[in-house]
């Protein structure tokens, strides 16, 4: 092979390999590299699609167990509301009986019980407002306002108070309200 044949060759080859460089080049710069952010927001999206789909199966998962449990929560709620929330007619006989066998079952001593009556237009339950004094040793009165607190009738116990009483005893001031009917 001659020189100037072999000169011809290398002239293209190296023609070849730059045109190949070039086109890489191009490739990567008008092709690859503008589709890169292409892929990469549709990752994302897909990434964020594929999370808001698994939210709203477990969402749409807790929906049927609600839907399943419905047709019996009517009947547990007037259940609840039979067991724990006394009648209107009732309440202020009821309230006086829960505070006078809690008195008698903690060992203290009833000094003043009052009632106010409180309903609200649009509230599932009227209030009759507690005010309770007491008075005796201070871990009764702790049993005392801890069986307020437990009792079954829907009582929130909103303050309470302790003052010094007489001869060695305290007493203790519970303000709470007892849920009613209307």
């Amino acid at each position: 092979m001659s020189r100037e044949r072999r000169k011809k060759i290398l002239r293209f080859l190296e023609a070849a390999a730059v045109a190949a460089v070039v086109l890489d080049l191009a490739v990567y710069l008008f092709g690859v590299r503008p589709l890169r952010g292409d892929v990469v927001q549709n990752e994302n999206a897909y990434r964020q699609e594929s999370l808001q789909l698994k939210q709203l199966q477990l969402r749409v998962a807790q929906l049927e167990k609600f839907q399943q449990e419905l047709p019996t929560a009517g009947d547990k709620l007037n259940d609840f509301v039979k067991d724990h929330v006394p009648p209107r007619q009732t309440v202020f006989s009821d309230a006086a009986r829960l505070v006078r066998v809690l008195t008698q079952k903690s060992g203290v001593q009833l000094d003043n019980i009052s009632y106010k009556l409180s309903s609200e237009k649009g509230e599932p339950f009227d209030q009759l407002g507690l005010d309770i004094s007491v008075e005796g040793p201070f871990p009764n009165l702790l049993r005392f306002a801890h069986s307020l607190e437990t009792a079954d009738d829907l009582i929130l116990v909103r303050d309470f108070s302790f003052a010094a009483g007489e001869h060695g005893t305290v007493n203790l001031r519970v303000g709470g309200v007892l849920y009613l009917t209307p």
